[in-house]
């Protein structure tokens, strides 16, 4: 990065396969210098596309005038929600959960240094089982074990309920030790999580 601020992972915009493309360039590069664009090359829904390039620096390169009432609006909440959590991405320690390498499921982990609040990425990346619910809980890496932390989920497309509770409270210690659900499964193929510390 001595010459370049951000580089381009790969011309293959296919959701599925920039999970891998982006988790392995993780080892070497930072989420910020990644730029991950939303594009129409796929026939995947915009959610679990937009949720993939929010991994790293989230571009578009969709045509506009051709998005449904409902994925616009999406569009337009997620720039908003990506903005909110953009320094968790860019500046936050990373830790991976779950390698997609080894499971049907990726999960990976923004903390800041604080240890208050953080923004997890889950994502299905093999419908051949025919996954319907996540196999195991999540295992959070990066929280204090002493603080209490409510865990939501963000981006959530218009017009659908999130399964998850944002009023339960979990001690730092039990989301590292035994761990969340994100109910990933082949009706929700990309859920993103926002930890936040309980003061």
């Amino acid at each position: 990065l001595q010459y370049f601020t951000e580089y381009w992972p790969s011309d293959n915009t296919d959701p599925v396969e920039r999970i891998f493309i982006q988790w392995e360039y993780s080892y070497f590069y930072p989420a910020i210098a990644s730029c991950n664009h939303v594009t129409d090359w796929s026939k995947l829904p915009l959610k679990f596309r937009t949720d993939v390039a929010m991994m790293g620096k989230l571009g578009y390169d969709i045509v506009v005038d051709k998005l449904s009432e409902k994925d616009l609006q999406f569009s337009q909440q997620s720039v908003a929600t990506y903005r909110s959590i953009s320094g968790l991405v860019w500046h936050g320690d990373m830790y991976r959960l779950v390698n997609p390498r080894e499971n049907p499921l990726a999960s990976l982990m923004f903390a800041n240094a604080e240890k208050s609040r953080a923004v997890i990425f889950n994502y299905l990346t093999n419908t051949r089982f025919m996954l319907t619910a996540t196999p195991q809980p999540v295992r959070l890496k990066g929280l204090d074990a002493s603080k209490n932390y409510t865990v939501k989920e963000i981006n959530v497309y218009p017009g659908t309920i999130s399964s998850i509770n944002s009023g339960t409270i979990y001690s730092g210690n039990f989301l590292m030790t035994v761990g969340i659900n994100p109910d990933v499964h082949l009706g929700r193929a990309s859920v993103l999580l926002e930890v936040n510390e309980v003061k």
